[in-house]
């Protein structure tokens, strides 16, 4: 999932130490163990955000040559991803909540497992279904891997700190991003894509054994902190009535979305599916503004218009960018006859330069305030689709190029100002719930790129044409045709989402969060 993931997933993990520094002396005296050990924390968290991102963005260069072994269709290839997600958007309130309840470590290490049990049974899949499955059960090990890597972090670094570790934590997620669509090339190319799989292997071993004693240590933090407080603050019981009916209402939007192009937008299938997922959206809704502890607390979009702006931008940049990689790796494997190896290392370009630029970005964040450099950002986004939504089928290299180049600096000027945005408009007390939100803003929207700018994408190729063009087969010269013609469509309403996050960047408080701060003081 060359998520922007992905992904992704992670830019949660942004720039939180100037917003913590105000933290009560009580509280910044937890985990006195953790923090004893916290470089050993800092390196086995960034290790978890690592593979998750290095295997999902391997994973999307390497489509094309997967469809083509599991005769998947263009629909099908998509779930690979797309259940990957799902699991994840649905998962990360309740794993917040239970790692609350049971410890961050402990549910990071069972992660780290089960993700790894995971990549075996992807690197096994004897068909096109077992994959899919095999990516949701990825699903929940990387939603305990990402949902409880801030607070492991954020926890072991007293706030003098905390800066530098989250940045070194960041800077894993995108080296990742940047190593895994070459890698994932190479891997397909010259030992076939089943040991793409495989490449985190090594390091979901590490993790397991740079856990042992870190459990243990979060265990006596735990029980000292119980003999002074009296007790642990759970962070209330999981909402499994609103768990359940976001879960069903995402499958019944996703899946009318995704296989649309097959299916027909007039079809019983799609209209039925589409119209439970609004049903659902209602009861959801109602449910969650009635229970005492949500799985989103809608209350906080109210009372909070920087929370509100900041998280609807982030769902608007999702929902425009994610799907990108993944449609413009099957634009040039699938229509310009790419090898995976060197379509892995155009797509570089992208996580390179965020590397690159969001250590300033966050900088500037911090002494001229969010507000305006998101908005920046947000533009310089829609720009870079503008780009890619003028190429052709013809179209060059660099034209590709300098378009994922303008991507990059649009995104590395969005995520870290945005979250800080987010981080910074809630109190300590908040921090939790306002990490599940975001979490759960950011991969529904990934969700949704992938169903929505998919869609489009393979609108123009009928009915049949999902079933017609097997990823990793040379297409006819109308039906590549046909998918140029959706993919530039896809770009555009990309364009149009993008600037719906710089206007949603730009209608939230002007205050920084230094001011917001200094006021709560």
């Amino acid at each position: 999932m060359a998520t922007q993931t992905a992904a992704g997933v992670a830019v949660i993990l942004l720039d939180w130490s100037g917003r913590l520094r105000t933290a009560s002396s009580t509280g910044e005296q937890t985990a006195s163990e953790l923090r004893q050990r916290r470089w050993r924390v800092l390196v086995v968290a960034s290790m978890g955000v690592f593979i998750t991102t290095l295997t999902s963005s391997a994973v999307s260069v390497a489509l094309p040559v997967m469809g083509s072994h599991l005769r998947l269709s263009y629909s099908e290839a998509l779930w690979v991803q797309a259940a990957y997600i799902l699991v994840i958007t649905v998962m990360a309130s309740p794993v917040g909540r239970l790692a609350d309840m049971h410890g961050h470590v402990r549910l990071y290490a069972l992660g780290a497992l089960l993700f790894g049990l995971s990549l075996v049974a992807a690197a096994l899949s004897p068909s096109g279904l077992i994959l899919v499955i095999a990516s949701g059960f990825q699903g929940v090990a990387a939603a305990l891997l990402l949902t409880t890597n801030p607070p492991l972090v954020t926890a072991a670094f007293p706030p003098g700190e905390r800066g530098r570790a989250l940045g070194l934590n960041v800077m894993a997620v995108y080296l990742g991003l940047s190593i895994g669509p070459p890698l994932g090339g190479l891997v397909a190319t010259h030992l076939g894509w089943r040991w793409i799989f495989m490449i985190a292997a090594p390091f979901v071993v590490a993790i397991l054994i740079g856990s042992w004693s870190l459990l243990a240590a979060e265990r006596r933090d735990r029980a000292s902190e119980r003999e002074r407080k009296g007790s642990i603050d759970s962070g209330g019981r999981v909402d499994a009535a609103g768990t359940i009916l976001l879960g069903i209402m995402l499958a019944s939007l996703f899946v009318p979305l995704t296989f649309s192009p097959l299916w027909g937008w007039s079809g019983a299938r799609t209209i039925g599916l589409l119209a439970t997922a609004a049903v659902l959206a209602i009861v959801f809704v109602f449910v969650e503004g009635r229970v005492k502890d949500p799985l989103l607390d809608l209350g906080l979009f109210r009372r909070n218009r920087v929370f509100a702006g900041a998280n609807l931008a982030t769902f608007f940049y999702f929902v425009a960018t994610f799907g990108v990689t993944i449609f413009t790796a099957v634009f040039l494997e699938v229509v310009q006859g790419y090898s995976a190896q060197r379509t892995g290392l155009v797509l570089l370009v992208q996580p390179a330069i965020v590397v690159i630029v969001a250590p300033f970005a966050g900088r500037l964040s911090d002494r001229l305030g969010s507000h305006g450099l998101a908005a920046i950002g947000m533009t310089l986004v829609a720009a870079g689709m503008g780009e890619l939504a003028l190429i052709s089928s013809a179209a060059s290299i660099w034209q590709v190029l300098a378009a994922l180049a303008t991507l990059g600096v649009g995104a590395a000027s969005f995520d870290a100002p945005n979250v800080s945005a987010v981080m910074g408009s809630v109190e300590r007390s908040e921090l939790g719930v306002a990490s599940g939100v975001l979490f759960t803003m950011r991969s529904g929207g990934q969700g949704l790129s992938i169903a929505v700018l998919g869609a489009i994408a393979a609108s123009q190729l009928g009915p049949t044409g999902g079933r017609l063009i097997l990823l990793g087969e040379s297409a006819s010269l109308s039906s590549s045709q046909a998918f140029v013609a959706g993919y530039r469509e896809a770009m555009l309403v990309g364009v149009g989402l993008a600037i719906a996050g710089a206007l949603a960047s730009l209608a939230r408080e002007r205050k920084t969060d230094g001011e917001r701060h200094a006021s709560r003081g």
